[in-house]
């Protein structure tokens, strides 16, 4: 009998997460047939997104070759899927060439993911939404910093020294303090007043992270104050222009650089497949992840509509969802190949709320379940996190 193929649309985390997971829960095997397990992706290469705010600061690799994973036994196979047709089982797309090109599938599973929402074009500033981009932010502030050791008005020397990011998630907050520890190791190279640098988190809401306990707020304030981030909540901003930030309540800030960090959206690829969508452009799923009127089409991660059937909560856009996604995944295929009941979705966060949030080389764990309100910070929640990150990757 022919093989079956199974195509794994997306090579993020939770791409990853799905290959591995359906390749353990078969063993290569369905129903007396070999399963062939292609990647695809439009990219060369794995992006490392949960580090992509360490480029702004460093000279980091967060692009790995995927013969660099530890992930073995599978073709991959460069293109961006532009169609996806259920009754011929096809899936159509543009090669690396820009050829048109489409391949068989008996299994297919959707995890494109999201991306960086931007800002309108006159809103200025830079958004951090790739390697380029985060690229092209440390050469700008390495760049008006050696501006600064040579300025003589005081006032320029300060906006030079001042970098304001606008978004306050965990990326936000993670990036805030990177560069705010990166840009005092700079000026004193440079001769400048580390004290002088700034950076300022532009919070919308009132207060960071509105989801966390009020003893986690507070310690997390205290660590990026100590890194040297200033956090202005309230602040809706308007735009930057000509090295001005305007606030909506008309106030303003002096900047070198405004970088916008906020948040973000389904991958709009999504919308020419010809898959079933949600609303807000997420793909519509059922609680085993299967997609609406498709058979053998499953999809998860962030570009997944995935509703929690115990109590309607839908699922946040977190690699730790979709790793928790990608496991049951296996189970959930496994269960459909051998025609019995399959494990529906459950967040696990349905019972407790966890975060671990970097800070430089340190970082801060938080954990509350059953009572417990536990915070911890130093090097060990930072060591925590880079580990979650590289086995999220499937580094060697």
């Amino acid at each position: 009998m022919n093989d079956l193929t199974c195509i794994i649309i997306g090579g993020g985390y939770a791409g990853l997460q799905a290959l591995k997971s359906i390749q353990k829960t078969t063993q290569g095997m369905a129903n007396e047939r070999r399963i062939r397990f292609v990647l695809l992706d439009k990219q060369p290469s794995h992006l490392r997104k949960l580090r992509l705010f360490r480029p702004t600061a460093v000279e980091e690799e967060i692009v790995i070759p995927w013969n660099n994973l530890v992930l073995k036994g599978f073709e991959f196979v460069q293109g961006a899927v532009t169609s996806v047709d259920s009754g011929e089982k096809q899936a159509r797309y543009t090669d690396a060439q820009g050829n048109d090109a489409q391949i068989h599938y008996d299994l297919l599973v959707v995890t494109v993911g999201s991306i960086v929402r931007r800002p309108d074009t006159d809103q200025g500033g830079i958004a951090l939404t790739d390697p380029q981009a985060a690229a092209d932010i440390r050469e700008r502030w390495c760049t008006n910093l050696r501006r600064a050791a040579h300025e003589t008005n005081p006032k320029e020397r300060n906006r030079l020294t001042t970098i304001a990011i606008v978004g306050a998630g965990i990326s936000g907050i993670e990036t805030s303090a990177e560069l705010a520890l990166a840009m005092k190791k700079e000026a004193t190279a440079l001769g400048l007043n580390s004290s002088d640098t700034s950076v300022y988190l532009l919070n919308s809401q009132e207060r960071l992270l509105p989801e966390v306990s009020e003893k986690f707020r507070r310690k997390l304030d205290q660590e990026l104050s100590k890194c040297g981030v200033t956090v202005l909540n309230n602040r809706k901003v308007l735009r930057e222009e000509e090295g001005v930030v305007t606030f909506s309540n008309g106030d303003s800030l002096p900047v070198g650089l405004c970088i916008w960090m906020i948040g973000l959206i389904p991958n709009p690829g999504l919308l020419g497949m010809g898959l079933p969508l949600t609303p807000d452009g997420k793909v519509l799923v059922d609680e085993c992840y299967r997609v609406q009127g498709m058979s053998n089409v499953y999809s998860i991660g962030d570009c997944a509509g995935i509703v929690d059937p115990r109590d309607g909560r839908a699922t946040q856009m977190t690699c730790f969802e979709a790793g928790e996604q990608g496991l049951r995944l296996g189970k959930i295929v496994m269960a459909d190949l051998e025609g019995r009941p399959a494990p529906s979705h459950h967040s696990a966060k349905s019972n407790m709320d966890a975060f671990t949030i970097a800070l430089g080389q340190k970082g801060l764990f938080w954990i509350r379940t059953w009572g417990l309100d536990m915070v911890m910070t130093g090097r060990i929640p930072g060591k925590i996190k880079k580990l979650v990150e590289d086995q999220a990757s499937y580094l060697r």
